[in-house]
């Protein structure tokens, strides 16, 4: 059989060769990573179609539908609050109700546990896509943080609806929400692609993620303020760029106040360094994604 037997009318040599994409690792170079970004960009529609697919495909056929990003962090909400309000008390700063402040901390925490757990699993979830077809790889972690900020948008009213009902003010402090959630969603995409591309070659990593993060909540100002840790460990503590991120989320939202740069500043210069690092590292572990997964 030759090689033109499906197309018998045409000759050989008519037949446009197969393109051919070869991943290798890259080289550590600027250069580099701006032409990967660049790739990037060119595959925007992929990661847009992605990401509406995986917000469809987790409500799909759900009786609940898209309340479900309501009621993990209002349930969590109510039980923490009946533990630490009327079991252990727990202290607390300014008149805020203690309902409000959980809530703001638990719907970033969320986001952030939900974002990592799923685009963790992203990449070894997708096996029949990453090894028949070429796309930068790092879309698919991408798609699962997309869709955790969709739950995020939809959990954020019942914050609101907090807030009116235990009377706190919405002050202009509350623009400064945008750029720590801007902060929060760099740190969780440098650690999205890490994890997820570690996750290939260990699988050990998905199966400790749950503990992790949980010892992480706990090391976090989620179900306490930041008061409550004594002064001569804060240094150390402040090194989770979540707490900065949390804390001053909580303060310019529901404590109208304005954020504490310092704080604040050492979650972003954390996120500025993972970020770029992260992305340095999966584009080079990429090139034998499809070889080990």
């Amino acid at each position: 059989m030759t090689s033109n037997s499906m197309f018998p009318n045409q000759p050989a040599d008519s037949i446009a060769p197969r393109r051919i994409k070869v991943i290798r690792a890259p080289s550590f170079s600027v250069l580099r990573l701006l032409g990967d970004l660049a790739i990037l960009s060119h595959y925007r529609d992929l990661l847009y179609t992605l990401s509406v697919h995986r917000i469809k495909v987790r409500y799909k056929q759900s009786v609940l539908g898209v309340t479900w990003a309501v009621v993990q962090p209002l349930s969590l909400m109510l039980i923490y609050t009946v533990i630490f309000t009327v079991i252990i008390k727990v202290p607390t700063t300014g008149s805020v109700a203690y309902p409000v402040l959980l809530y703001a901390a638990l719907l970033i925490w969320t986001f952030f546990s939900t974002a990592l757990t799923s685009a963790t699993n992203g990449l070894v979830s997708h096996t029949h896509l990453v090894t028949k077809v070429y796309f930068p790889r790092e879309i698919l972690p991408l798609t699962y943080v997309i869709a955790a900020v969709f739950d995020l948008l939809i959990a954020s009213p019942v914050l609101l609806g907090l807030m009116i009902y235990y009377g706190v003010p919405l002050t202009f402090n509350a623009l400064y929400a945008v750029p720590i959630v801007l902060i929060m969603a760099m740190f969780i995409t440098g650690m999205a692609l890490i994890f997820s591309a570690a996750q290939v070659r260990f699988r050990d990593i998905g199966m400790a993620l749950p503990l992790l993060l949980q010892i992480w909540m706990f090391a976090t100002p989620v179900v306490y303020p930041l008061s409550a840790v004594p002064e001569r460990f804060r240094s150390l503590y402040m090194l989770n760029p979540m707490v900065g991120v949390i804390e001053n989320f909580r303060r310019v939202l529901v404590e109208a106040a304005p954020p504490n740069f310092y704080e604040i500043g050492i979650s972003a210069l954390i996120a500025l360094l993972l970020l770029p690092a992260a992305y340095i590292f999966f584009k080079h572990v990429e090139a034998t994604i499809a070889d080990v997964i």
